[in-house]
């Protein structure tokens, strides 16, 4: 957005469900009662909830869907939900018979190289994609066994903008079905108090909608419920199929006793801003109209009937011209008139007879047009305390005069020189619309998309209305001096009736008593200063309403305000700037989870005999809506091990350079925890804890031990993987997620990625460069003598430490032997030989053990030379050195 309207722009809370449980059609006939309630293709959606929290204008929205396949064989389950452009996903999880499959936020560019060889197979889908004008769609889907229940949990965040006096929530609802548990609940807590709370539905008769809604507000809180039952879900009385499907809007404002609100919680704050009762400053005009001949018969219409509306809604203090461009440029009058009935009845003939041919000379058109207005200043033609304003209309590219995008911006930055903005409005798609909004933004305008629709003129319409009625300019935010930082925008251009202006910062201080917040501005009449005081104790016990505030709600509003400026100024910068912008941005959205333009969030997916990993981009505007890419990749681990132990425990060393292996037992009792791994350089540990047979041996020559316990840690990533042989529960911080053996599921986030292979192993990524494999041996559950247990194979580590130690870890530096004197054994088939290795000579014996990372059954056989007594002589001290009291 750009400072001269970024407050009054309506950025309405659009969240659509379509949450269908079945392969989407277009087309469904009605049905009698023939199908089970609320069943289709074998598919129950069961339950739908749309819960809204809004804080203080911040939403935070979550859309849970729960289905269930009533088939005998596995079907597709499919998940729509239709959310704002504006909106940012933050979470997303997909839960199948308990099991929770999580999504994740991590960097654009970090899945390049997986977008472009899933690109190269063909293994594209478009998760999020441009859905209308003002939505995306959000969906995924997912094959779910006979009988099996699935839960689909989609979780994202926006500030409501104020737009003509009012906040708007627009919640797109389309089950497709009839659902048992339908139900839309939205609770509003704002300081102020709320002055105003509505609801209605476009899909249901108001005597209908009065029995399934209920709405109250009273002080501080508002709510909203909308549970309507099976028989009012019905399109017809004897039908199945479902009459919700459209809006369901919700509009409140907040009471205005003052015109400032700022609030602060745990550092940050947040200053809202709209005074009421404010005559409106006047406004010099200059409409720049394309009449080429794309723009013939509709749309050349549509813009004669806007104008003519916008000409009804024109104040007698306000000033007004038009230009025409077409391969030439023409204009109305010479030079800016008054909006007298005269003259404004001599403008509705103008525009009336306006007509379209010829080519597109935007150049010439809009430097035309700020020249006027430049004059008109100059020769103090229009009020002193006006102000200016340029609308440009086009339904396509420039093609005569100066054409190149790059030089036409040059021209209308310097001949503007930063004195008032301009507004492109881009009708239709076949236009360069990034042109558009680059060259509006920086002329603290914006730009909007008008579609080719029969309300195009009241599309014109609107936007006109949102920027007719200034009441401020040169607006400055200003707070004590040292007291903040990490502002969002605090000057605006203008401030615009029924609009809102929003400020967040942090404090630098935190234990303040008292906080000041100033707004200064041009009025019609004279300058004004609106001055807002917060006491600190007051403030907290105000904001004491823990069962309506989500989180560190002005955090996040912050946040969500910031990456959304930072994104806006990215358009225009350039180099070093361009970078800096980017990689604030993008810093935030991956600490706060935000899906952003510059972040994806990976959607992970079971399917049948593959672990399939979704990638959901956040869509641009472009030419045409583009529908974002996702790539599905299947973990294959390498093929050679180097270090790894498995069986009674069985540590396995691999040298590549000798073209052989070395193995040694370590023996200890059930409970002790040994360190198998342990970097300080990267973080990393890997411990795991003994088990003992069902019926422990007397004899300790002769018991059998196995690793039934694993724990993974990453220390810098504050991670912790506990792998058990029946699940394995993933630890980020205190957050926690648990998986069972029986999934097959990918995790992935920043520098992590944890791919389960059902009932067979387990792989473990820390980045590029250190990669561990877990195998699970199941047993008979009804054996008399033997657990499941685990093998640990090491088959990446070159990007771990020289600094690495523990009973494997210390491997993985080069390190030298000598075998000599080899000669038969005891055992015929066991040949005993001298080992030189770290300066100590050993009797080995040759032998084998099995690799189980293809194969946990049978096993591939590895020749290596045994080394006695748990080791000694090979490893570093002895093997008691590597006993650690846990296994984190």
């Amino acid at each position: 957005m750009t400072p001269a309207l970024w407050s009054c722009l309506v950025l309405v809370l659009l969240s659509g469900l379509a949450a269908s449980g079945f392969p989407r059609s277009p087309f469904r006939p009605l049905r009698k009662r023939s199908l089970p309630e609320g069943v289709v293709d074998s598919t129950e959606v069961y339950s739908t909830k749309i819960s809204c929290k809004v804080t203080s204008r911040f939403a935070h929205n979550v859309v849970t869907t729960r289905a269930v396949n009533r088939a005998e064989k596995a079907k597709e389950v499919s998940f729509d939900v239709e959310l704002p452009k504006t909106a940012f996903i933050t979470n997303f999880t997909l839960t199948i018979d308990g099991v929770t499959y999580p999504g994740t936020v991590k960097e654009k560019e970090v899945a390049k190289k997986q977008y472009e060889k899933a690109v190269s197979q063909g293994k594209t889908a478009g998760l999020v994609k441009a859905s209308g004008r003002k939505l995306e769609k959000f969906t995924v889907s997912v094959n779910v066994a006979a009988g099996s229940k699935v839960t689909f949990e989609l979780t994202y965040e926006e500030l409501l903008k104020r737009h003509k006096g009012k906040y708007k929530m627009y919640l797109k609802v389309q089950p497709k079905q009839l659902v048992k548990h339908f139900e839309i609940e939205a609770d509003i807590f704002e300081p102020q108090g709320i002055s105003m709370l509505d609801a209605e539905a476009s899909f249901i008769t108001n005597d209908l909608l009065g029995s399934a809604l209920t709405k109250s507000f009273s002080g501080k809180k508002g709510r909203v419920s909308f549970k309507p039952s099976l028989e009012q879900q019905r399109s017809c009385p004897t039908c199945t199929d479902s009459l919700l499907n459209g809006d369901f809007t919700i509009t409140y404002d907040v009471n205005r006793e003052s015109p400032a609100n700022v609030q602060i919680v745990n550092g940050y704050f947040v200053h809202f801003f709209a005074p009421q009762g404010l005559p409106s400053v006047p406004k010099n005009v200059v409409f720049v109209i394309d009449t080429s001949g794309s723009m013939h018969g509709q749309k050349i219409q549509q813009t004669r009937d806007a104008l003519l509306k916008i000409l009804e809604d024109m104040k007698k203090e306000d000033y007004l011209n038009f230009i025409l461009f077409s391969g030439y440029v023409t204009n109305w009058k010479d030079s800016l008139v008054q909006a007298t009935p005269e003259n404004l009845q001599e403008a509705r003939t103008f525009v009336r007879n306006i007509q379209s041919s010829g080519m597109t000379n935007i150049n010439d058109g809009l430097l035309r047009g700020i020249s006027m207005l430049n004059k008109a200043r100059e020769e103090h033609t229009v009020p002193e305390r006006s102000t200016s304003i340029i609308i440009m209309l086009t339904d396509g590219d420039a093609n005569v005069g100066e054409s190149r995008p790059e030089k036409i911006q040059e021209n209308v930055r310097n001949a503007i020189r930063d004195k008032f903005p301009l507004y492109n409005l881009g009708f239709g798609n076949n236009l360069n619309y990034n042109f558009l909004e680059s060259m509006a933004l920086e002329n603290h305008g914006l730009a909007r998309r008008i579609y080719e629709d029969a309300d195009a003129d009241l599309q014109l319409q609107g936007f006109y209305e949102e920027v007719a009625n200034p009441l401020l300019t040169s607006v400055e935010t200003e707070y004590p001096e040292n007291a903040v930082l990490d502002l969002t925008q605090s000057s605006y251009q203008h401030f615009y009736d029924g609009s809102e202006i929003v400020v967040a910062g942090r404090l630098l201080d935190e234990d303040l008593n008292s906080f000041k917040a100033d707004v200064k501005g041009h009025g019609a009449i004279n300058d004004l200063t609106f001055t807002e005081e917060v006491d600190m104790k007051e403030m907290e016990k105000a904001l004491k309403e823990q069962d309506y505030i989500f989180g560190n709600y002005i955090e996040r509003l912050w946040a969500y305000l910031t990456i959304e400026q930072l994104l806006e100024k990215r358009k225009n910068a350039y180099g070093e700037e361009k970078e800096n912008l980017r990689a604030r941005a993008l810093d935030l959205s991956l600490k706060y989870h935000f899906v952003t333009p510059l972040t994806s969030m990976v959607v992970t997916k079971p399917e049948d005999n593959e672990d399939q990993t979704a990638i959901a981009d956040k869509p641009g505007e472009a030419r045409s809506a583009i529908p974002s890419m996702a790539y599905l990749t299947n973990y294959q681990p390498p093929q050679t091990p180097y270090y790894y132990v498995d069986g009674d425990p069985h540590f396995i060393i691999q040298v590549a350079e000798k073209d052989d292996a070395i193995c040694f037992n370590i023996d200890e009792d059930p409970g002790t925890v040994l360190c198998l791994i342990q970097d300080p350089v990267t973080g990393l540990t890997v411990n795991g804890k003994i088990i003992g047979d069902k019926i422990a041996s007397p004899d300790s020559q002769t018991r059998k031990t196995y690793f039934g316990k694993l724990g993974i840690a990453n220390a810098q990533m504050d991670l912790r993987i506990e792998v058990t042989t029946e699940k394995i529960i993933v630890w980020n911080g205190a957050v926690q997620s648990t998986f069972s053996w029986l999934d097959t599921v990918t995790v992935t986030q920043d520098g992590l990625s944890v791919t389960i292979n059902r009932k067979k192993n387990m792989a473990v990524s820390f980045g590029d460069g250190i990669t561990f494999v877990v195998v699970l041996h199941q047993m008979w559950k009804k054996h008399p003598v033997h657990h499941d247990f685990l093998g640990f194979y090491v088959v990446d580590s070159h990007r771990m430490s020289a600094q690495t130690h523990g009973l494997l870890g210390q491997f993985f530096h080069p390190f030298d032997f000598k075998v000599s004197d080899i000669h038969p054994g005891s055992d015929p088939t066991k040949p005993v030989a001298t080992m030189v290795v770290k300066n100590h000579q050993l009797t080995v014996t040759r032998g084998s053990q099995k690799d189980y990372r293809e194969d946990a059954g049978i096993g591939t056989k590895v020749v290596c030379w045994f080394v006695h007594n748990n080791g000694q002589g090979l490893i570093d001290g002895t093997h008691t050195d590597y006993i650690v009291p846990s296994l984190f």
